[in-house]
């Protein structure tokens, strides 16, 4: 595909073509990633200013802003340094006064001359009875009245840049922005209203009334699918790529994964079937499975990823799970070797660990093949780390997992198929914006015989009372959980946090009750206390957030939060999931710090009223923003300019629907709409997009 179309050019010039920018400006405006004329246009304004033409400063109610037009009276220039500068001016009805700080004489006399009429328009305050109007916003002589517009935009500013000069720079950018042909599907276009990208961003900058402000509002609803759009464009594009990829035909026989659903006490529920069969189609086509298996806590994607790896066995291949830590990848070995044991697999586990001639021998049998199914940490990505036929990746915990080392494992083996999990459920809308170049699986039911989770609210005033019950729990045979919450980000001040705790609880329920985990500690301790605490030698673990993903102890029936208004709703949700996994009733109580602030009880009593991991996530969307529910640094989140994630959630799943409409139809983008799309592309940057179609 040959470069930028040419009607982008004048978008992509110097930022100082624009009237109002020169260098300096530019430098600045530089800084804060405004580099041309078309991130200028992606710039709206964030508010408005009423600056409609009054007949006198008394029609308004001070503070506030009025246009009005004056007779120019005397000058008052201070007596002593310091002091301000006055104009005297009337307006139709009354007298008041311009007033300046720091300001030169002879550029005001040129600016209000006395016995001229002007249009003014600032703050008109009122001080000492007297109506005031300090450094005005706009002087201008009567037939330049129109250059004020009865509503002003206001840009986001950055330093060293005036609204004037990026009023005058939209102005200017926008004389320059191009009619350009419609990437929209037209029916959608119709049917939302929607205006043409031109008139959209005319009327975005030039805003009547503070409704056309909303995120509602047509024009900037346009504005803001057409970035969606393009990411999704770009997505689908990596997604067609992907697909293009070779991959192994790995077509399973169900002789493995019969022998194991004999040997399981209970059946699958529809939800893991479905994701089961989704998988093995994926899997026994020619192209690289790229599919992301969302799951609630407890919903069961262990059994599904194992059915997935024996599916590559049966086929002939190996298959390798990754888990993010130790403890971890230990757990899913205690989990799936006897399952895979009771179908005759060999299931081993590696880790950073190994050492010598075990793990010699351990790679020696991968690479013969003789081991089936590998267990392990990033420790599998080690040079010498060989397969025999490496052809399914399943990954656990997708956010500790960057797209780079996704990569590498596809090195490991020839186009190997990747199955992610996650058992953070993401609201829709950023599961689209950040994996919508997979396919999506869900688990949106839980396996029968789990008991429900009792969820209490506790003020932390009474934590004697909550100790004492404790300890009667401890004595009926009980385990329990204490979480402690990260202190700000120091890890030193969490760890004491922790030992406090850890040393008052010690001393009410007795030497040895009482174990202890946290960030700090070497993994070998880490793992021997979580050992104890397993096995049931500890009845209470105190630990910071290490045990929130994954852990899994059938016997512990009570969390403690401490601190849980500290802590995010996705965050507490998965700490809950880690009590209910046996058959005893289990409880949850979250110890706050009152006052409690209205977001903060709120949060807390949604998690009181449902269990349910996808509608906790989407209040937690809709009260924390996009960035902060995956986590802004390693949310690989786009940065939209216009889109708002939060409000314009809708959107997203509108515009993967269409980008991969539109991609079925016309894999190169050659039709006119297709043609039209990647200027779109262009437009919004997407530079990845735009090699991913000329390497097609």
């Amino acid at each position: 595909m040959s470069g930028r179309p040419e009607v982008l050019f004048p978008l992509f010039a110097g930022l100082t073509k624009l009237d109002g920018i020169g260098p300096k400006s530019a430098q600045s405006l530089e800084q804060a990633g405004v580099l041309k004329p078309r991130d200028i246009l992606m710039t709206l304004p964030v508010a408005g200013v009423d600056r409609s033409r009054r007949d006198s400063v008394k029609d308004v109610i001070a503070p506030a802003i009025a246009t009005v037009e004056v007779l120019i009276g005397e000058h008052h220039p201070p007596r002593t340094r310091g002091r301000p500068y006055r104009v005297f001016v009337e307006d139709a009805q009354t007298s008041f006064q311009l007033v300046f700080f720091h300001a030169r004489g002879d550029y005001l006399q040129k600016l209000l001359p006395t016995g001229q009429r002007r249009i003014v328009s600032g703050k008109v305050e009122v001080f000492d009875n007297i109506a005031q109007i300090v450094h005005p916003d706009h002087v201008l002589p009567v037939d330049e009245a129109d250059q004020v517009p009865a509503f002003e935009p206001v840009y986001p500013l950055h330093a060293g840049i005036t609204q004037k000069a990026m009023y005058k720079a939209t102005r200017s950018a926008l004389e320059m922005a191009p009619k350009l042909p419609e990437w929209i599907d037209p029916a959608l276009k119709a049917r939302e209203d929607w205006p043409d990208w031109f008139a959209a961003m005319t009327a975005a900058h030039n805003p009547v009334t503070s409704a056309d402000l909303s995120p509602h509002a047509l024009a900037r609803e346009r504005l803001a699918y057409d970035e969606l759009l393009a990411h999704q464009l770009t997505l689908a594009l990596a997604r067609a790529a992907s697909r293009q990829a070779k991959g192994t035909a790995s077509v399973p026989t169900g002789a493995l994964s019969d022998k194991v659903m004999a040997a399981l006490p209970y059946s699958q529920t529809n939800a893991q079937m479905r994701a089961t069969s989704e998988i093995a189609a994926d899997l026994a086509a020619p192209v690289r499975m790229n599919r992301l298996l969302q799951g609630d806590v407890g919903s069961g994607k262990t059994l599904v990823a194992l059915m997935a790896l024996l599916g590559v066995v049966e086929a002939g291949g190996q298959g390798v799970m990754m888990a993010p830590t130790e403890i971890l990848a230990r757990q899913h070995l205690d989990g799936l070797q006897p399952l895979a044991h009771s179908a005759g697999v060999r299931l081993e586990l590696l880790t950073g660990r190994d050492k010598g001639a075990a793990r010699v021998a351990k790679l020696a049998a991968l690479a013969a093949g003789e081991i089936n199914i590998l267990v392990g940490t990033h420790a599998v990505f080690q040079k010498d780390v060989h397969f025999h036929d490496l052809r399914l990746a399943v990954i656990d915990e997708q956010h500790r997992f960057g797209v780079a080392q996704r990569m590498q494992l596809g090195a490991k083996g020839r186009a190997v198929d990747v199955l992610v999990m996650t058992a953070t459920p993401i609201p829709r809308s950023l599961a689209l914006a950040q994996y919508g170049d997979m396919d999506l699986s869900v688990l949106d039911e839980k396996p029968p015989g789990r008991t429900p989770v009792q969820t209490a609210l506790v003020s932390i005033n009474r934590l004697d009372e909550v100790v004492e019950k404790l300890r009667k729990a401890v004595a009926e045979g009980k385990q329990a959980y204490w979480v402690c919450p990260l202190v700000e980000e120091s890890e030193v001040v969490d760890m004491t946090a922790a030992e406090e705790r850890f040393k008052r609880l010690r001393a009410t329920l007795g030497e040895g009750v009482v174990g202890l985990v946290h960030g700090q500690m070497p993994p070998a301790e880490k793992d021997a206390a979580m050992a104890r605490f397993v096995a049931g030698e500890t009845k209470v673990l105190v630990a910071t957030t290490v045990i929130e993903v994954g852990v899994n102890v059938p016997n512990a029936s009570i969390m403690m939060v401490e601190h849980a208004e500290r802590f995010g709703l996705a965050q507490l949700h998965q700490l809950r999931g880690r009590v209910g996994r046996g058959s005893a009733a289990s409880t949850c109580l979250l110890l706050y710090k009152a006052p409690l602030s209205e977001t903060g009880r709120r949060r807390l009593e949604i998690l009181r009223e449902t269990e349910d991991g996808f509608r906790i996530s989407e209040e937690d969307l809709a009260m924390r923003g996009a960035g902060d529910v995956i986590g802004t640094v390693q949310s690989g989140l786009p940065r939209f300019r216009i889109a708002d994630l939060e409000r314009q959630a809708g959107q997203m799943a509108v515009a993967q629907t269409d980008a991969r409409r539109l991609l079925n139809d016309d894999p190169t983008l050659q039709s006119a709409r297709g043609q039209a799309a990647r200027t779109l592309l262009w437009l919004m940057e997407q530079d990845k997009a735009i090699r991913l179609i000329s390497v097609g």
